[in-house]
């Protein structure tokens, strides 16, 4: 069953991006000072792997292994996020770097995982082969999750601040949205009024120079 130029080409730029992404994972575990980074980054990395393996053995016998489930997001309530800029720490480049610290480890992480699945959904939009298109989606999905869970330690480490804007004007650019009415059905825009002179609905002004 051979694959189309373009999802064959997706494919193989997506194979070597998880490739990078394994070999920068393994490395960054063993950088890392943190405990619950290092847990998060080897959970990641099996992951990562599982989706590369899954990827790879389909491209060799067109056979699909058993679904790879998409993990639910963490668990978490709004009011769990910490909103606000609390005195963040200043950061800039570095050119002589020597190690990375736990907050470079964590943000090329979730650097990664953001590239990663709109990666996957804009080869999942390239791919003719319904199985290989479900993979890249699966994998945009299982990216997006993973870089949330990599933004909620961020989070609760101060790494990854939440600027706000004033409760006012938040609510004020997104409550003066209001809900619309259910769209008629094809038949009952059929009965609707009509001007008999026109030949238009009684809702729609007619412009004057039309003819």
């Amino acid at each position: 069953m051979p694959f189309g130029a373009h999802e064959s080409m997706e494919t193989h730029e997506m194979l070597e991006a998880k490739i990078c992404m394994i070999d920068h994972f393994s490395f960054y575990a063993s950088q890392c000072q943190d405990e619950t980074l290092r847990n998060l980054i080897q959970n990641h990395l099996q992951r990562v792997m599982q989706s590369y393996n899954q990827l790879l053995t389909y491209t060799h016998s067109y056979q699909v292994a058993k679904p790879m489930m998409n993990q639910q997001a963490s668990n978490v309530s709004p009011n769990q996020i910490q909103y606000g800029l609390r005195s963040p720490q200043q950061v800039a480049p570095q050119t002589n770097v020597q190690y990375f610290n736990d907050r470079q480890i964590a943000g090329a992480i979730l650097s990664a995982h953001k590239n990663s699945s709109k990666n996957h959904m804009a080869a999942a939009l390239e791919c003719a082969d319904p199985n290989v298109r479900q993979m890249m989606m699966n994998g945009a999905v299982e990216c997006c999750n993973m870089a949330y869970e990599t933004f909620l330690y961020m989070n609760q480490k101060g790494y990854y601040q939440v600027p706000t804007l004033d409760s006012h004007t938040a609510k004020t650019m997104l409550h003066h949205y209001q809900p619309m009415n259910a769209m008629p059905h094809a038949g009952n825009q059929m009965n609707m009024p009509m001007n008999a002179s026109q030949g238009m609905p009684h809702s729609i002004p007619m412009n004057p120079n039309y003819q």
